[in-house]
Order: C-alpha cells, then sequence, then structure tokens
C-alpha cells in the first residue's frame, strides 16, 4: 500500500497538469454515465385527493370517496358527513359503468357517496385541501416532459441525448372553472368568521337559515359567477315550453325565465351546469296515450333520444355522466320518467316537486321545488294576511280524499271541532283563501303524492303550515330550517292534531307565523325575477349542488 502511494505522488509530480486534470475527470464522467443509462427514466407522480366537496353539512375528516383516472374522460366526487359504509363495500366501492369513448369501450369508476340525512344540517364546517392533477403529455396541461428511453441504445448506436426539456402553460376551460369554484368554497368559508358583506336588498339573518352567513355570501357568488348552459336543440310544445297558469306553473315559469336571464350562456365552455329543457307536463299531454299496454314507453323514448342527441353532438354529458345536467319537472311522473337514462336518474341533478326518498328522491343530489298554483304569471294579490290575533280557527284543511293520508284525517276530523275545519268540499258561499286567511294553522297532508300547493299558499297567507307528509323534504332545506316556522307532525299522530297544536305556546306561534312572513320571500313568482324569490332560489339549489361536485382528470375530447 505505502508502494502504491510513493508511485502515485511520483507520477503527479512528473505529469503536466493537462494529464492531471483528465485523471480526475475520467472515474467522474464514468460514474455520471452509469447514473444516466441506469436511473429511472421519468417520475411517475402519484396522485392522491383528499379534497372532500363543499357542503352545507360539516365535511366529515376520516372518509370520501374521490375517484381519479389518468385515462378516464368522465370522474368526479361527491362526498357528505355522516356517510355510513354500505355493507357491500364502504365509501370505496365504486361502480362500474360502461360507455362507448372513441368507437371502444372502456369501462369507468364513478363512486358516488350520499348522506339523506334529511334537512336537520348542520352548520357548515369546510376542510378543502387542494391536490396537483396528475401529470399527463397533453396540450392544456402545466408540465414538464422529459423523453428517455427505457431501452438500452446498441452497442454500435449513437448515444441520443434526451429531448429539451418542454413547459406548457396552458390550462382547460374546465380547469379554470374548477379553480373559480375552489375560490369560492373559500369565500365562503370565510363567511364563517364573520366576513358579512352588505346588500341594499336583503341580509338573511335568524333561525329560519341553518347557516345565513354561508348562505348570504354563496348566494351573491352565484350572482356572479353562475353559468348555465341551455340545449338548444328540440321544439316545442315539448322542448323549450311549459305551463305558466296551473298546478306545474313553475315548469314553464322557470323555462322562459331561465332563457332569458343573465345566468345563461350561449358558451357550453363556460357553463357549470347544462339544462335539459324538456317540459313533462308537455310530454304527458301530448304523447301520453292510455289506451297503449305500455304507455310509459313513448314518453320515456322521448327524453332518451333527446339525451342520447345532445350526448352525440356534445361532449359535456359522456364527460360527466350526466352529474352536471340538471331537469326540472314538477308533475308527478317527473320522477319515473328521469329513469329513461340510467345515467339522468342516478347522477344528474333533478329539480322536482315530487321530492319523495322512497321514490329515489336523493337530497343531497337532487332539489326540492315548491308546487305553486297560479291562474298568471305572477303571485301578485295573491299574498297577504291579517295578524296572528285576527284569526279565530286554529287549524283548516279542505280537499279531495286523495292518497292515503287523507282519509285518516277526514276520518278523525271532518265536522268534529269547530277549532279544527277540516272538510271534504268547502260549501259554495266559503272561500278557500278567505279560511286560510282565519287560520292560525294550515294542514298540508300528502295527497296521491307527497307535494302539494298548500304549504306555499299557507305562507302567503301568513298561515303557519303543518305538514303531515312522509317520505318528504320540503323545498330547500338544505338552506331553509323549516323546523322554525312550520310544524310537522307524523301521521300516527293525526288524532292527537288539536292537542299538539293547542299545545304550541302563543309566543311561539307568533315567532312561526312572523318567520313564515320573512320566508316567504323565497316563495314568490315575480316578473320579472326579483332576488331571492323562488327562481333565484331554484338556481341557487342547483348552484349549490354543482358546488358539491367536482370534475377531474377531464381528458380533452
Amino acid at each position: 500500500m505505502e508502494r502504491c502511494r510513493k508511485r502515485m505522488c511520483s507520477w503527479l509530480k512528473k505529469s503536466a497538469s493537462s494529464t492531471r486534470l483528465l485523471g480526475f475527470m475520467v472515474p467522474i464522467m464514468v460514474v455520471f454515465g452509469l447514473v444516466v443509462l441506469l436511473g429511472p427514466s421519468s417520475s411517475n407522480w402519484q396522485y392522491v385527493s383528499n379534497y372532500y366537496p363543499w357542503t352545507w353539512s360539516s365535511v366529515f375528516p376520516d372518509g370520501g370517496a374521490a375517484v381519479s383516472g389518468y385515462g378516464s374522460r368522465a370522474n368526479y366526487s361527491r362526498s357528505f358527513k355522516g356517510f355510513v359504509p354500505p355493507a357491500d363495500g364502504g365509501a370505496g366501492t365504486s361502480e362500474l359503468q360502461r360507455r362507448v369513448v372513441s368507437g371502444g369501450e372502456r369501462d369507468e369508476a364513478v363512486s358516488v357517496d350520499y348522506n339523506l340525512q334529511g334537512f336537520t344540517t348542520p352548520p357548515l364546517d369546510i376542510d378543502v385541501r387542494e391536490a396537483e392533477p396528475p401529470v399527463e403529455n397533453k396540450k392544456d396541461d402545466f408540465i414538464i416532459t422529459t423523453n428517455v428511453s427505457h431501452v438500452d441504445p446498441p452497442p454500435n448506436a449513437t448515444k441520443v441525448l434526451p429531448s429539451t426539456t418542454r413547459i406548457n402553460r396552458g390550462f382547460s376551460n374546465l380547469q379554470i372553472l374548477e379553480a373559480k369554484l375552489q375560490r369560492v368554497r373559500a369565500a365562503i368559508r370565510g363567511a364563517q368568521n364573520g366576513n358579512r358583506i352588505s346588500d341594499p336588498d336583503y341580509i338573511p339573518t335568524g333561525p329560519i337559515y341553518w347557516n345565513s352567513s354561508a348562505f348570504h355570501r354563496s348566494y351573491l357568488e352565484m350572482e356572479k359567477q353562475f353559468k348555465v348552459f341551455v340545449y338548444e336543440e328540440g321544439e316545442q310544445p315539448i322542448f323549450h315550453n311549459g305551463p305558466c297558469a296551473s298546478i306545474y306553473a313553475i315548469e314553464g315559469n322557470f323555462i322562459y325565465k331561465l332563457e332569458i336571464s343573465k345566468f345563461r350562456t350561449r358558451n357550453p365552455e363556460k357553463a357549470h351546469v347544462y339544462f335539459l329543457p324538456f317540459s313533462v307536463v308537455s310530454i304527458v299531454r301530448f304523447i301520453y296515450d292510455r289506451n297503449l299496454r305500455n304507455h310509459w314507453l313513448p314518453m320515456k323514448q322521448t327524453i332518451k333520444d333527446y339525451v342520447d342527441l345532445v350526448a352525440r353532438k356534445y361532449p359535456y354529458w359522456n364527460r360527466s355522466l350526466g352529474s352536471d345536467h340538471f331537469m326540472l319537472s314538477c308533475h308527478d311522473w317527473g320522477p319515473e320518467l328521469s329513469k329513461s337514462r340510467p345515467e339522468l336518474f342516478k347522477n344528474s341533478i333533478r329539480a322536482l316537486c315530487n321530492a319523495n326518498t322512497s321514490e329515489g328522491f336523493q337530497p343531497s343530489k337532487d332539489v326540492s321545488i315548491p308546487e305553486i298554483k297560479m291562474s298568471r304569471r305572477h303571485t301578485n294579490g295573491l299574498i297577504g294576511g291579517p295578524s296572528p290575533s285576527k284569526r279565530p280557527i286554529l287549524a283548516f284543511f279542505a280537499g279531495g280524499l286523495h292518497g292515503s293520508i287523507r282519509p285518516i284525517l277526514l276520518e278523525h276530523w271532518e265536522n268534529k271541532d269547530p277549532d279544527v275545519q277540516v272538510h271534504k268540499y268547502l260549501p259554495k258561499d266559503v272561500s278557500y283563501s278567505a279560511m286560510m286567511r282565519k287560520s292560525r294553522y294550515c294542514i298540508c297532508p300528502s295527497g296521491y303524492e307527497v307535494a302539494s300547493p298548500r304549504m306555499v299558499e299557507a305562507l302567503y297567507k301568513g298561515c303557519v303550515p303543518v305538514l303531515i307528509k312522509d317520505h318528504y323534504v320540503p323545498p330547500f332545506s338544505d338552506v331553509l330550517n323549516w323546523k322554525s316556522f312550520s310544524v310537522e307532525i307524523p301521521v300516527q299522530e293525526i288524532p292527537n292534531l288539536k292537542r299538539i297544536l293547542s299545545g304550541i305556546s302563543t309566543r311561539q306561534y307568533i315567532r312561526m307565523q312572523r318567520r313564515g312572513v320573512t320566508v316567504r320571500r323565497h316563495f314568490e313568482v315575480n316578473l320579472p325575477p326579483k332576488r331571492y324569490d323562488v327562481f333565484h332560489m331554484i338556481l341557487y339549489s342547483i348552484w349549490l349542488r354543482r358546488l358539491n361536485l367536482r370534475l377531474h382528470g377531464v381528458e380533452d375530447s
């Protein structure tokens, strides 16, 4: 060892400086070459999404399914607090759906977790952590790509150095839109800390709202940003048309007002949601044939054909499997006709008057809208009533024997007590509206279906609604605390109706009555629409569902 050291020292003294430098560089170059040849050619980023979608309820801290696939065009996630994993797989279970993409078939996993917790919603508490998108070699991503082959070159071949690093700074319209929605969620979260914004028209406050600060800030953000694309395909009277003066008037009123509103965009790339403008009332009127053995078939085929048409012509339905599309129906058959396409029933936002959870209504995804009976396109002259002290009747109801609840009500209370005025039919000289104005409580039982215009009529007249319904989700109940301005009575308590209502103190009744007067602005129909009225509340409920939804990992069509 000593002899080698002496030889090395002798060589360094006798050699030229250039020779000594070469002696040091050769080992370094050998090591560098080995690193290049044997090291990994590219890094694989693992995309882990801890994103929990925005919702009125507190975001649960320990779960939530988020689907992200590098090759998948339709990936989205919905998560809700308090979700109890089902027995067949839990929150991570994904339902495989097959669809045709670019001439071939592809299996796609869509995982949607719902908590059907009715309308006892706790305050908002949002914890949103944004994850980086998966790295893909495509023009719409902000990426750095380095092309290095895994295959060793032949011995005599000239080694090709890695290509020059390329940086693309473009973002897709969907990525920009989702980034803006993320800022909206942060702004709503900030409203929890008391960052109130002044409003010249109305500032929501009080116990009629689950969370007045979050609702107000979210509503203002909706007015600034929300855009709806209305598919122009389809002709009247089935499409772009609907009744404006009947028990189903909300259908036509919404369709007409949306098509001329500031929320409509003609550019589908800028839209947050996409509206399917068919009217179920018109379909029933013009296509339904009671003589057919399967009378559902032609009506369902009409809707299926329309969805197939827009799915072929535009990329947006296939992109999200319909999860950012919505339909609206106030007809009793709306839920059944929405089964025309599985994705329409399971994924899309369905704004329904018949909000019956036993028939597939999902409060976390679907929207409950009010049924309003109108003889004209506005509610002027229909609203108003005397003060609580000028209402001598305890409770009132008049209506036909529809469904299973009303017969029980009439059996126990029809013409039995002057304080509880229950009638099948009113005498010709007695006004229905006048009786509501004289009553402190207006009984609103289900008929053939759970929806009824009596709830809104009661609010219009200053009468406290008494809801006797099974499996019903009241309108806008993710925003409004119905228990603060109405009374809910189970069906089995109908015999105790008078005792329950009489047991409510005068002070509590006056509170509920005044809150009902305040909240009815959200159920008024105006021409043109006014802020916070029923048109805007329907749009707001759809906006809220879109905030609960995130599309990610979407490829360009």
